[in-house]
């Protein structure tokens, strides 16, 4: 996997992926920039919580539960000082369906955590990283 990072002014870049897609990111106004893309550190927490995400939805399908929608809410807390590393992660899923079996959602949520995501897998290494999730019948 490869990426590039090319700097458009100021604080700006552009982020390419190696897949082909791109992603503008950009530091708020105060630290240089215009405020016209995601931080850095944002793009971290998306891309755990969309990994873990990714990685539930296809345990669910797997496990043939009737899933129609699922969201992480991710909240976040860094260090006060530099380097400020995230020092909690809290993931709330909220997942929709007809007739979820809450131990399999539970248990696809587990499996994330401690099997298939990279990404929650490599932060945990640094970061208190906490689950849970609520079940809406939809």
């Amino acid at each position: 996997m490869k990426a590039r990072i090319k700097w458009v002014e100021g604080v700006s870049f552009l982020g390419e992926s190696d897949s082909g897609h791109s992603i503008v990111i950009d530091g708020p106004p105060d630290a240089g920039g215009r405020n016209i893309g995601m931080r850095p550190m944002e793009l971290m927490l998306l891309g755990m919580g969309s990994c873990t995400s990714f990685d539930v939805i296809t345990i669910l399908k797997k496990s043939r539960q009737k899933i129609n929608d699922c969201i992480a809410e991710i909240s976040a807390e860094r260090a006060d000082s530099i380097p400020k590393v995230f020092t909690k992660i809290h993931i709330h899923f909220i997942v929709k369906g007809v007739d979820l079996d809450h131990s399999v959602v539970e248990r696809a949520i587990n499996l994330s955590a401690k099997k298939y995501c990279s990404a929650s897998i490599m932060l945990q290494k640094t970061v208190v990283i906490s689950h849970d999730f609520e079940i809406l019948i939809k």
